[in-house]
């Protein structure tokens, strides 16, 4: 599995240094955006992100997550596209050590239902 997600996030690494990032809509076939703020209520992640959609807890240790849709890179570090984002909730210190990201106890599905929900996520 780590294998994998090495070779994705090689992938979107070079395929991201070469957009700015302003590209068409992300969408993720078969993932439920609907389906994300309970997935994410579950999971615990407004204990460190304020996370529109869910009002409490709010946290502030990680980024808030508003405007998340128009951020080219994952913490700054990772081209903000599906197959990253999806390995980036299940377990970002496999991405990034030193992540104050934790991996998480999501499934594949339920990672994508995440990043869909997180792609409509934009300024307003």
């Amino acid at each position: 599995m780590k294998l994998k997600r090495c070779a994705v996030l090689a992938a979107a690494l070079l395929l991201g240094a070469c957009g700015d990032g302003s590209g068409p809509e992300r969408t993720i076939a078969g993932a439920e955006p609907a389906r994300g703020p309970a997935i994410m209520d579950r999971v615990g992640c407004a204990a460190c992100h304020a996370i529109p959609g869910i009002d409490w807890p709010r946290g502030t240790a990680g980024p808030s997550l508003k405007g998340f849709a128009a951020r080219p890179m994952i913490a700054g570090r990772l081209p903000n596209q599906p197959d990253v984002l999806t390995a980036w909730l299940i377990d970002a210190p496999s991405l990034s050590p030193g992540t104050g990201m934790p991996p998480m106890p999501l499934t594949e599905a339920e990672a994508r239902d995440v990043a869909a929900y997180l792609y409509t996520l934009d300024e307003r």
